[in-house]
């Protein structure tokens, strides 16, 4: 039965009367308790509310003068520097906090851009669609085999730069001109991370499915190599006719870091195509090495092809080396960290503890660096090649255990500032090739030329992405420095045949372009602009995308990709020197 309203309004006077609570003191008290609770909460909020407006009016200030900043800063060419965004795979990340781009950053970011347009303009000017530069004649050589390497090798770093005019006429060359029937005897490795790498790392940036389909063609053409009886492959191959073999200097045998440094872009083409045959063929290479793989993790530099059995010859994180161990690494962040992948992991973590045996540190300055083995005996020699460890440890360092990851990433650190000091330490501020270590003497060069090489440089890009620490930037700057100083000329950049005397030489590598310059600018990008958690870099830093693995090892049926939703503003081998 329902409660009539003479009632309720009765009973609703009686608790609005003042006289009811001064007659019930305990309820008074009650009453003033809530009254006072309900007052700060409303104030409180009332006041967050306040320091909130506040706080999202001084960050609109703060993107005003940005944006200002930006609209007014002008590229060497006249043009307005285009906006770098907070970027992922949908655009803008909600969410995350959306970093400042530091004027110090964009100035030295454009500096690095313009360096890229004066290599670039000065090769389409003297050496279109040849594979190298030589600034001095102003003139091209074929050193790859007529393939136009250096464009290849450059397509991603126009790319990011936002170079779109000259990536639209590379573009256009690749399409009408690119043509891999050559009688030529074609290194696998070489082609591999730089022509194939750099085709894919086109393709997986723009979605233009010219450079995927040359890309196929070319590896078409290096797989014969693969046909061993063990499946490690030989590192020569003829493109037109086939007939792969070795070079005879090695004795017959294949060299480690050529022969395991195809895995990244040979999966990739085959996520990318849905043809496993290239998968399956460089994935053999590793199961068959890890089949009696030692304990230390260290592999000598040549291989048979036939057995598999190793020679006596060096162990090195340097020339011939180096790529196998990052590849081990990167096939695993490839595969998204997926169990599939997880024997790539184990096998470079064990190598990983064999490394830790070749630290040796100087007097007096206890600079760390890495050994080379021969038999039981160390040799105190580092090359400059193996600078690009640093950032490996680094990359690999957050996915160990506590202590672990840790003592992985000190040592990382150490061997970088190792690397700063190769620089450093000669009178260009430019490396040699190599270094030897001396009791009480730290270091000295060895072989003094320097060709242009990424791999300090790299490292100090992985520092800095992975540990926020902006020393690595500033040691990045001054070396960006010393090669303006030392190997800018008026037709495009050289290297140097002696880092004390300065003395030039005459060729553009065409790693410069597609490494030492992409790593310094990224070094100077929001660490948004190719994010290490969607993308990996090959050994001559084309970024490719990460693809997770299944269970099976094969590709997952979602390997299709869009084109990413964004836009950017604007190795190796060491045994010759001409490369």
């Amino acid at each position: 039965m329902a409660r009539s309203r003479s009632s309720s309004s009765s009973s609703s006077w009686r608790y609005c009367n003042p006289s009811y609570y001064l007659k019930r003191p305990k309820r008074l008290a009650m009453l003033f308790i809530v009254f006072v609770s309900v007052s700060f909460v409303v104030w409180d909020r009332q006041t967050l509310v306040r320091e909130h407006e506040v706080e999202i009016s001084k960050l609109n200030e703060e993107v005003t003068q940005l944006q200002n900043m930006l609209e007014e800063l002008k590229d060497s060419n006249g043009n307005t520097v285009q906006k770098i965004e907070n970027i992922g795979k949908h655009g803008k990340i909600p969410g995350k906090k959306v970093l400042k781009d530091d004027p110090i950053d964009i100035q030295r970011r454009e500096k690095v851009k313009e360096a890229m347009i004066h290599a670039w303009s000065s090769y389409e000017k003297y050496a279109w669609g040849q594979d190298e530069l030589q600034p001095q004649t102003k003139d091209g050589v074929n050193s790859f085999g007529g393939l136009g390497a250096t464009l290849i090798d450059s397509l991603d770093t126009l790319y990011i730069m936002g170079l779109d005019e000259q990536f639209r006429r590379a573009r256009d060359w690749v399409a009408d001109s690119l043509d891999f029937h050559k009688d030529y005897e074609a290194s696998v490795f070489e082609t591999t991370i730089r022509v194939v790498g750099g085709l894919l790392s086109a393709y997986d940036l723009s979605q233009d499915k010219v450079f995927l389909e040359k890309a196929r063609d070319i590896a078409d053409r290096l797989l014969p190599a693969w046909n061993t009886h063990s499946g490690i492959p030989y590192n020569i191959i003829n493109l037109a006719r086939g007939n792969p073999h070795n070079p005879s200097w090695t004795g017959g045998d294949s060299i480690l870091a050529d022969s395991g440094t195809e895995q990244l872009e040979f999966i990739a083409l085959s996520q990318r195509t849905g043809d496993l045959k290239y998968q399956q063929k460089v994935e053999r290479v590793v199961e068959e090495l890890n089949k009696t793989f030692p304990a230390d993790g260290l592999l000598p530099i040549y291989i048979n092809p036939q057995g598999g059995a190793r020679s006596y010859s060096t162990i090195t994180f340097g020339a011939m080396g180096d790529s196998f161990y990052e590849y081990l690494l990167k096939v695993w962040i490839q595969g998204n960290k997926t169990s599939a992948v997880r024997p790539y992991r184990d096998m470079w973590e064990t190598s990983m503890k064999g490394l830790l045996s070749l630290i040796r540190r100087t007097t007096p300055s206890s600079f760390a660096y890495i050994c080379e083995k021969n038999g039981d005996s160390l040799t105190d020699k580092m090359d400059e090649l193996a600078c690009f460890a640093p950032g490996m440890l680094a990359l690999g360092s957050f996915d160990f255990g506590p202590g672990e990851s840790e003592k992985f990433l000190s040592l990382a650190q150490e061997l970088a500032w190792t690397c700063y000091n190769f620089y450093q330490s000669t009178p260009t501020k430019l490396a040699g090739e190599n270094y030897f270590f001396h009791s009480g003497g730290d270091m000295t060069v060895g072989t003094s030329w320097n060709i242009l090489r990424p791999e300090t440089v790299e490292s100090l890009f992985y520092l800095w992405r992975l540990t926020g620490n902006e020393t690595y930037k500033e040691w990045g700057w001054n070396i960006f420095q010393a090669f303006e100083k030392n190997s800018r000329i008026e037709s495009g950049y050289v290297g140097l045949k002696d880092v004390n005397s300065g003395v030039k030489d005459n060729k553009m590598q065409t790693f410069f372009l597609a490494e030492t310059l992409k790593y310094l600018y990224l070094l100077f990008s929001p660490p948004t602009v190719i994010p290490l958690d969607e993308w990996v870099f090959n050994t001559e830093a084309h970024p490719l995308r990460i693809v997770a693995r299944n269970e099976e090892n094969l590709v997952q049926s979602n390997m299709q990709h869009k084109r990413p939703n964004f836009r950017f503003t604007g190795r190796k081998e060491g045994r010759h020197g001409d490369e």
